[in-house]
C-alpha cells in the first residue's frame, strides 16, 4: 500500500529543509551525513532544496556514514569526511527510515571521536519501534506499524518516488 507518493515526498523534503535552516539559524556551516545508500540519497535531496534557500554565506556539506545495518559491530562505522571538518559544527544524520533506532545509534560512533556542535537526526519515515535511545528531530512522516510490516522507500534511480507499506 502506497503511503507517500512523489509529490508528497518532495513536499516533506522541502518542509524538512526549511526546518533545518530554522533550527540552525546563524550557523555558518551545516553538515548532512547520509547513512549508506538511501540515507545519502535523501540527504542529497535535502541538500538540493537547502542550497537555493540557505542564507548567503552558509555552507551546507554532504558526507556519507558507511555501516552494516545488519551487524554494525562487525565493521566499525566510517564517516567519509575528515574529523576536523566536523568539529564544532552541527551534524545532521540523515536516513530514509528510523525503525528500532539501532542503525542511527551506531552511526553516531564516528562522531564521538570529535566534538560536533550538535548532532540531530532527519528521517523521511519514523516508525514507533524504538529499542535504542534515538529521537528523530526532523520527520517527514511518523508511522505506527506492526513489527511484521515493512516500509519500502523508493527514492533513488526511480521515475517516481514512493514509500510503501508492505
Amino acid at each position: 500500500m502506497k503511503i507517500l507518493d512523489d509529490r508528497q515526498i518532495r513536499q516533506k523534503i522541502r518542509r524538512i529543509a526549511i526546518e533545518i535552516l530554522e533550527r540552525n539559524f546563524g550557523e555558518p556551516e551545516i553538515i548532512l551525513a547520509g547513512l549508506n545508500n538511501n540515507g545519502v540519497g535523501f540527504a542529497q535531496m535535502l541538500l538540493d532544496d537547502l542550497l537555493p534557500i540557505a542564507p548567503k554565506g552558509v555552507t551546507i556539506s554532504l558526507t556519507r556514514i558507511r555501516l552494516n545495518p545488519a551487524n554494525p559491530v562487525e565493521y566499525p562505522p566510517v564517516i567519509e569526511m575528515a574529523p576536523d571538518a566536523l568539529r564544532g559544527k552541527p551534524v545532521i544524520i540523515v536516513d530514509d527510515v528510523a525503525n528500532t533506532g539501532r542503525t542511527i545509534f551506531y552511526a553516531v560512533q564516528p562522531l564521538l571521536e570529535v566534538i560536533p556542535k550538535k548532532v540531530e537526526v532527519a528521517v523521511l519515515v519514523d516508525r514507533k519501534h524504538k529499542l535504542f535511545p534515538i529521537k528523530a528531530d526532523y520527520v517527514g512522516l511518523s508511522l505506527a506499524t506492526t513489527l511484521l510490516e515493512n516500509i519500502d522507500v523508493r527514492i533513488r534511480e526511480v521515475e517516481e518516488m514512493a514509500v510503501n507499506l508492505n
